[in-house]
């Protein structure tokens, strides 16, 4: 009993002792270095947001504390960003990414332009779940979800791989509306532009926690109308606007809904980061608890709190977990969603 005991002592202090060796390893490579946190979308939209909101405390947690520098990769609803940390991105952990919530089911929803494989990133947590909204302005004379089936409606789109494409070309195919995607725009801020405007009528796509930190003065004003919500679940601050789930329920099939929750099942990553998939796994997993601890950081949640962002975090392996789900969808489902969207 006395040689287990002294072998389990020296083991454990082995494990220790290499894990205090790994994490010296990642402070030596990581001390008076820039890692660059590349966004997938223009300046000023809700993914820029949360993105410059992390930067500016997460390298605190990293081993090393290296500074975090924002950039901006925008172009195909962030599928340009996303080839490019699979395939051209420095591979040594000085690269991340916040990419669009679509991101990761482009190749299963059949964008031959995506060139990755989702399932080998390795993804170091998402801020915020999400539900989207489709909004319009009181100018369009649009005034219930029932008048997108009876007009042609403008929509502004990201790009093939953005939740304003897609959103609308499913509910046109599942409920009848008649949208008529036109774009790419380079971010939301830019889509809300054309609507004010007067270029487009209606957004749908646009996360309800981006309206209120970024459109608060539209929605305060008046004259911004919300339609519906998209998502598997209802948000508890919109008990007067439908939920898409409800509806296709009563108007369609057991298999549209099954193409809805594939379709939203993206809102459950929300605001996703990820870290190519060469990175080595010792830096790889220090990202992955630098972003946790962010996320219950005081500086970090008061700074959240001052910029109107909501959070709802969630792990990196609960975000490969989503992805790996998504893809166990039956292949009639794929297709069919693959139809309407492409």
């Amino acid at each position: 009993m006395k040689k287990l005991l002294q072998s389990a002592v020296i083991g454990l202090a082995c494990v220790t002792a290499s894990a205090g060796v790994l994490a010296d390893a990642v402070a030596e490579f990581y001390k008076g270095k820039d890692v660059e946190l590349y966004i997938g979308y223009k300046p000023g939209g809700g993914y820029d947001g949360y993105a410059r909101l992390i930067a500016r405390h997460m390298g605190k947690h990293i081993p090393g504390n290296p500074n975090i520098v924002p950039k901006n990769m925008p172009g195909a609803g962030s599928v340009k960003l996303t080839n490019w940390l699979w395939e051209g991105a420095p591979q040594d952990g000085t690269a991340i990414g916040a990419v669009s919530r679509g991101v990761p089911f482009e190749p299963l929803l059949g964008n031959k332009k995506a060139k990755f494989s989702a399932d080998e990133f390795q993804w170091i947590g998402s801020a915020n779940n999400e539900v989207s909204i489709c909004a319009t302005t009181t100018k369009t004379g649009i005034k219930s979800w029932k008048d997108l089936r009876t007009r042609e409606v403008l929509a502004g789109g990201n790009g093939s791989g953005s939740d304003t494409d897609q959103f609308p070309k499913l509910l046109n195919y599942v409920l009848g509306t008649k949208f008529k995607v036109v774009g790419p725009y380079g971010g939301g801020k830019d889509v809300v532009k054309a609507m004010i405007a007067g270029e487009l009528d209606a957004r749908c796509g646009w996360s309800w926690s981006s309206i209120k930190s970024k459109s608060k003065d539209l929605l305060a004003s008046g004259d911004l109308v919300l339609l519906m919500q998209m998502s598997t679940v209802a948000h508890p601050e919109l008990p007067d606007v439908p939920l898409v789930m409800d509806l296709v329920k009563t108007y369609n099939s057991k298999k549209q809904t099954q193409m809805l929750n594939l379709m939203f099942a993206r809102q459950g990553l929300g605001r996703p980061y990820v870290a190519p998939p060469g990175v080595p796994a010792d830096r790889a997993a220090a990202l992955k608890a630098a972003f946790t601890a962010t996320m219950s950081d005081s500086d970090f949640l008061a700074d959240a709190k001052k910029s109107g962002f909501d959070l709802s975090p969630i792990s990196g392996d609960q975000v490969a977990g989503l992805v790996s789900t998504a893809y166990g969808t039956p292949d009639t489902v794929i297709q069919e969603v693959i139809s309407a969207i492409r």
